[in-house]
């Protein structure tokens, strides 16, 4: 017989539990037969017990198997289903360029993505920017754009993971989010209810990661690739830099903008395409698109120059509700904000640190963010040509271009930003973009 509160007590002395006892949890986690106090009660358990590997894994897989797991099979795509997740940052708009890359390979991304909260972007909100672009895509419509186009961006469906958002609302409010096991959990049954052969995970360090500190991001890390590869899904982990903004712009309708001229060849920020590049090899070696990374990266290469994976981002726009000129004409459709004017830093020097969450937090204060769920975005606002760790600082050179619906939130992000900053009579080292694969 199954009592929830024998498996709480179990944890809370520290016991191992079985893969039964963690799959009846989750079932009934499911069916609601398990109270919202008694997913708290465990939560807090695992919090401060800790699971190891195979617990994390029964754990993911129960939560996978708690609503439909994709198959696309009967789909008869001709590639392998591929698919990233990053743990979020400032400028990270990877997604919208990984995915057409991949896809202009002979991969199918079905990508499950979520919205942005605390000082992280998040792609759906990105998304939502382009008019008419639908992120809330029934399953029908998201299988025939991942066929059609190789690639679909779309939000959670409330048939994939139910687990998954019934225990993270819990989590949320019960100061239990910073857990291990449940985070590997949380992020691998939504990915892999999406029936991957593969995944590459993008774990962030730094001043803008997620995880506090290095040994976290790599224990994070390593976590999700044992538990990922234990499901069956060939995955790779990769710790990248979030010591600065990963694009040269933060907010919505700014980030789409920059990942088109991306796209198209207009403009590539070199650390975005370095962290993109890395990001995209390693899915078509673990996809048996390419031998090697070296091939990989070439062949990734090829389909930016020759324009396909611009054409496949045009096509999942189009496919997803969005203009079909998109592509040719981005500055149409995006929303451009009412004030947009350079900030300037009265110091003088070398930028030598950024407080990557704070200039998240200066976006979020302009309305590009969320300070809780329910609140609206402003899609137009955000920064612009961001300055990078190293660059010459003086009091004409802009640190950033701020785009704001108002000149007292413009006033307001400036501060911010300017604090932000750190400029230093000396040039200092640059870290690396990619600390270490896993």
């Amino acid at each position: 017989m199954f009592l929830p509160q024998e498996v709480i007590r179990r944890k809370r002395e520290g016991e191992i539990l079985s893969d039964e006892e963690i799959g009846n949890f989750i079932a009934g986690v499911t069916d609601n037969s398990v109270s919202e106090g008694q997913i708290g009660a465990f939560a807090m358990a695992v919090y401060f017990r800790g699971m190891n590997i195979d617990e994390r894994l029964a754990l993911t897989c129960a939560m996978r198997d708690s609503g439909e797991v994709m198959d696309w099979s009967a789909d008869q795509l001709g590639g392998p289903i591929l698919d990233k997740h990053s743990t979020g940052g400032v400028g990270d708009v990877v997604s919208l360029m990984l995915g057409p890359m991949i896809a202009a390979c002979g991969g199918f991304v079905p990508m499950i993505s979520g919205r942005g909260l605390g000082h992280t972007g998040g792609t759906l909100d990105k998304l939502d920017s382009i008019p008419g672009y639908t992120t809330s895509a029934s399953e029908p419509l998201f299988r025939r754009v991942v066929k059609e186009a190789g690639v679909a961006i779309v939000g959670q469906t409330g048939e994939l993971a139910p687990a998954d958002k019934r225990i993270y609302s819990i989590r949320d409010v019960t100061a239990t989010v910073e857990s291990i096991g449940m985070i590997t959990a949380s992020i691998l049954s939504k990915k892999l209810a999406e029936g991957l052969d593969a995944l590459v995970m993008d774990v962030k360090v730094g001043s803008g990661a997620f995880m506090p500190t290095y040994e976290q991001s790599v224990e994070l890390a390593r976590s999700i690739a044992e538990v990922a590869n234990g499901a069956g899904v060939k995955t790779t982990a990769l710790l990248t830099d979030m010591n600065q903004c990963l694009a040269s712009s933060a907010g919505n309708a700014i980030e789409v903008r920059e990942a088109v001229r991306f796209l198209t060849g207009e403009y590539r920020n070199e650390r975005l395409l370095e962290i993109t590049m890395a990001q995209s090899a390693e899915l078509l070696v673990s996809g048996n698109l390419a031998t090697d990374v070296q091939q990989a990266r070439q062949k990734l290469q090829t389909v930016l120059d020759n324009g396909q994976a611009a054409e496949i981002f045009a096509r999942m726009v189009a496919g997803l509700g969005g203009p079909t000129d998109f592509v040719e004409h981005y500055d149409r459709y995006l929303p451009g904000a009412a004030i947009i004017k350079p900030v300037f830093m009265e110091a003088e020097g070398y930028l030598s640190a950024m407080d990557t969450r704070a200039v998240g937090m200066a976006v979020v204060q302009l309305g590009g963010g969320r300070k809780v769920a329910a609140d609206t975005i402003d899609y137009r606002v955000g920064l612009s040509d961001i300055c990078r760790l190293g660059d010459q600082i003086n009091p004409s050179q802009p640190i950033a271009m701020t785009h704001a619906s108002s000149e007292a939130s413009w006033n307001q992000a400036a501060d911010m930003l300017r604090v932000a900053l750190t400029v230093s009579e000396q040039k200092r080292a640059q870290n690396p973009m990619v600390y270490q694969k896993l």
